[in-house]
């Protein structure tokens, strides 16, 4: 069967969203029942599908923001001829949305079809091409230069080299194969290089693999907004508790003009270097990359000074300026995906790693110092929940008005006030209705709605903000 679905989740995990998250009492009374299972069900629907816009965000220590549009624009117009627009986000001044077009509900589908698995489908979905590595399934007699229709296996059920596959699937548009099914298949070791090329997907995003690399970083709105929200100033020391891949890294040394330092750790040797890579890709030198566990950072307090290193780590207390706590999360906000196999004690493990790392944020953070608190994930136990406990176990702590302010209020349930409720940032996909942008003939919406949809129809995200007394 070839269905677009809502994301597959397992049903503990399906049952744990809708009962726990969801269907709290403080939210049933406040918009009732039937209000918050159409939320639900209109989250599971939009997970499925990628956000409305692309963002990029420009480095705009090397070029200004107008010169990259009108350079966005003419690469684009190579891709695939396509006069697509460029808008300037009128609150993130650095950022640019590009709009995502479709999904597009007419298109021919061919005998031939393509299996790929889902985390190759879900790059297709966001403007990919079909790399050999993800093709699960390829027609028997599939030669190069055959045009094929490409499907995603949704429950993960398809076996690598089959001919042919009727399980749940999803089409994700047509393309033509660049390889034939021999070579994709027959080799001793897993083929590498383009697969099938995407000439008609479901949802038309130009590839922005390498596109003015140096000028422009490309990452979701809510990630683009953290750091605006955190507002670092020139010559203040930073630290990035968990800072991989190193978008907001490279964001925050951005605003602050290449001045003060930026300390970005992260656990993993490999993905450390790829931070590394980014900065020195945006000729960023205020960024000091560091392979450490952030749950250690602190140092303790029976260590003698002389054998703490001067700059770290593990830090003093009350040694940075601002903190930015990139929490890992559940990544329930993620889209576009199809499914999400994780179990329901993977789902909630995550809340007593996140608390372990706000407290040691908090001991670092000088008195007057700001931290910043974001996931990309949906739940209130790693959400609002986490402030509510942070506010119960930090006297010191206060909650803080953003700037800018462009997600949702925060979701009831965890016993915080209104007032609370309206200082966080939630980036709530359930609140958005899915659009259908086409360019034959055009049909975008206006200029203001264009943005209200971008700051709506984004992957869920968190953002809280506190000071320090």
């Amino acid at each position: 069967m070839s269905v677009f679905p809502k994301i597959l989740l397992k049903a503990e995990v399906e049952d744990y969203l809708r009962n726990t998250v969801f269907k709290n009492k403080e939210l049933l009374a406040a918009v009732g029942a039937h209000e918050v299972e159409r939320k639900f069900d209109n989250l599971l629907s939009q997970l499925s599908h990628p956000p409305a816009f692309t963002t990029a965000r420009v480095n705009t220590l090397l070029a200004s923001v107008e010169q990259v549009k009108q350079l966005l624009i003419e690469e684009i117009y190579k891709f695939n001829g396509l006069n697509v627009p460029v808008f300037q986000h009128p609150k993130l001044l650095d950022v640019l949305l590009i709009p995502v077009i479709g999904p597009r509900k007419t298109l021919e589908k061919h005998s031939a079809q393509v299996i790929v698995e889902a985390q190759c489908g879900n790059a297709v979905l966001r403007g990919a091409h079909v790399y050999a590595p993800g093709i699960l399934s390829a027609p028997k007699f599939m030669k190069a230069g055959d045009v094929v229709s490409v499907y995603s296996d949704v429950e993960g059920k398809c076996k690598r080299g089959a001919k042919e596959f009727d399980g749940a699937k999803a089409y994700l548009g047509n393309g033509i194969a660049e390889r034939s099914r021999s070579e994709i298949f027959s080799s001793g070791n897993l083929l590498k290089g383009l697969g099938v090329k995407m000439t008609v997907p479901v949802y038309l995003s130009p590839s922005f693999d390498k596109m003015l690399p140096g000028y422009v970083f490309f990452q979701n709105l809510p990630s683009a907004t953290v750091s605006h929200v955190m507002n670092p100033q020139p010559g203040e020391r930073i630290l990035d508790m968990c800072a991989a891949p190193g978008g907001k890294t490279t964001h925050l040394a951005t605003l602050m003009h290449d001045q003060g330092e930026v300390i970005a750790m992260d656990k993993n040797a490999s993905k450390v270097e790829k931070i590394k890579h980014s900065a020195k890709l945006l000729k960023l030198s205020c960024i000091k990359a560091i392979c450490y566990d952030g749950t250690k950072a602190l140092a303790d307090d029976r260590i003698e000074g002389s054998q703490v290193a001067t700059e770290g780590p593990p830090f003093f207390p009350e040694s940075f300026d601002r903190i930015l706590l990139d929490a890992p999360c559940s990544g329930m906000g993620q889209r576009p995906s199809m499914s999400c196999m994780q179990t329901l004690k993977e789902v909630t493990s995550y809340p007593p790693l996140q608390r372990k790392l706000f407290s040691v944020a908090v001991k670092l953070l000088k008195p007057g110092g700001i931290l910043v608190y974001s996931t990309c994930t949906v739940t209130l136990a790693e959400n609002e929940e986490l402030v509510a406990w942070a506010l119960a176990t930090f006297p010191c702590l206060q909650l803080e008005s953003q700037e800018p302010h462009i997600g949702g209020e925060g979701m009831m349930g965890a016993g915080l006030s209104t007032e609370q409720l309206q200082l966080v940032q939630r980036f709530d996909p359930s609140s958005a209705t899915l659009q259908s942008m086409d360019i034959n003939p055009p049909r975008y919406p206006g200029l203001e709605d264009m943005i209200q949809l971008a700051n709506k129809d984004s992957i869920g995200f968190f953002i809280a903000k506190f000071s320090k007394k």
